[in-house]
């Protein structure tokens, strides 16, 4: 018995570590465009201003965003009637198109205004690819999971998450290194979405080879990923954007804004700016997996208040002293101790949004209201940032991003603990 145990285990790790590699590249490639767009702004919009330039690369970020809810519509419906493994593969594949697109594309002086129009094709695409991704990603990894063990194996969903931007950092310190300014701003920056497209080429393979969900195979239900049968659970889809809303505009706030932020408000060197980056990151994914290990024992509401509440008191001062400091140490601790509150979203909120819904709309009622979330309020958040820099009134962001995350708070309030009551500990 003993031994057939550790073997489910091993299997069961193997399926995580497969779904989760994949993810790491999905996430790598939709990364890699914030994470390069200080050095490509230039190349694909007319010459201006660097903020303004910045402007343009946000805005065609957010609209990356606005395909996102079709994706999850699109892909969840898809992993809802034909297979979470078949999904996932579906979505890499997207994935890699779009970054072909972003590196082979000429810049503006070269073709006009078809460089961005291209550019914001390649991002519609990856939108799309990325809205399915986490809602099937999110699903897969909390099926295949054991009981016990849910929020612990689910919270490789960030991890892998936040490592695919470790993955384009680190990439762009090594460039940084290798490669002169001037060749980072012509050609370099293309490199990084060269390496994303023949990463997604390995993440399809290993994606082939994975099992299948179990609840998905016992699943027979007709009405499977259909919309219609996804608006029976209204109370869960609410809850769901309530959730996210807090959670994606400060984790966008943390994360890839904050890169932008300390160079443009804090002044601090590029190059410098990148390891501060790497390092907080670094450390935020060695604390996915021991937070979701935590919501196995003490279970996920805690965590969320923990978050709701350090989120709505913290996120102004936190900002306000980023802004006012050139130091590079204070800004590495002042990053890490907003990724730490927000580590109490990050890594749970793929398994609670999975244990509110049935196998039969599992993935689709994980992915259309989070991707409608996110492509409204995190999607936006540093075009928003940056619109309130350029009119003068960036510190009305800091008190934007507290409130979002406000509202979180009370929906975490007023929610049950899902780790006890949930479809997906019934097998439904």
């Amino acid at each position: 018995m003993a031994v057939r145990e550790r073997a489910g285990d091993r299997r069961m790790a193997a399926n995580v570590a497969k779904g989760s590699i994949g993810n790491l590249i999905e996430w790598y490639d939709w990364y890699a465009y914030t994470a390069f767009s200080i050095y490509f702004a230039a190349t694909f919009f007319p010459k201006g201003d660097q903020t303004a330039q910045w402007l343009n690369t946000a805005a065609v970020f957010a609209v990356g965003f606005l395909m996102r809810p079709i994706g999850g519509w699109l892909l969840g419906r898809f992993a809802d009637r034909f297979g979470r493994r078949t999904a996932l593969t579906l979505s890499v594949t997207l994935m890699a198109f779009g970054s072909l697109v972003v590196a082979l594309t000429p810049g503006y002086d070269t073709i006009g205004v078809a460089a961005p129009v291209l550019l914001v094709v390649a991002r519609l695409l990856q939108g799309l690819s990325v809205g399915g991704e986490y809602a099937t990603s999110a699903t897969y990894l909390s099926e295949v999971a054991a009981r016990g063990k849910r929020g612990f194996y689910s919270s490789f969903q960030y991890v892998t998450l936040t490592a695919g931007q470790l993955v384009a950092l680190g990439l762009q310190i090594v460039l940084q290194h290798v490669l002169s300014a001037q060749q980072m701003e012509s050609w370099g920056w293309r490199i990084a979405f060269v390496v994303g497209a023949l990463g997604a080429l390995v993440a399809m393979y290993l994606r082939r080879t994975m099992d299948e969900s179990p609840s998905f195979e016992a699943e027979s239900s007709e009405s499977r990923g259909t919309v219609k049968a996804l608006l029976r659970y209204p109370r869960a889809c609410l809850l769901v954007v309530g959730l996210t809303l807090g959670g994606t505009v400060a984790f966008y706030t943390y994360t890839t804004y904050l890169q932008k932020f300390m160079v443009n408000t804090s002044h601090i060197a590029k190059d410098t700016v990148t390891w501060i980056n790497f390092l907080a990151l670094l450390v935020f994914v060695i604390l996915q997996p021991l937070a979701g290990k935590l919501s196995d024992v003490i279970g996920r509401r805690p965590l969320l208040l923990g978050f709701g509440v350090l989120g709505t008191l913290a996120t102004v001062p936190l900002l306000s002293a980023l802004a006012g400091t050139q130091d590079p140490v204070l800004a590495f601790l002042l990053m890490l101790g907003a990724l730490v509150i927000v580590t109490g979203y990050t890594s749970i909120n793929a398994i609670v949004k999975a244990e509110l819904f049935p196998t039969k709309v599992r993935a689709l009622g994980v992915g259309l209201p989070y991707a409608l979330t996110v492509a409204i309020f995190g999607g936006t958040a540093e075009y928003v940032a940056l619109w309130l820099k350029q009119a003068g009134h960036e510190s009305v962001f800091f008190y934007y991003v507290a409130g979002c995350v406000l509202v979180s708070l009370v929906v975490y309030g007023l929610m049950g603990e899902t780790s006890t009551d949930s479809p997906l500990e019934d097998g439904d």
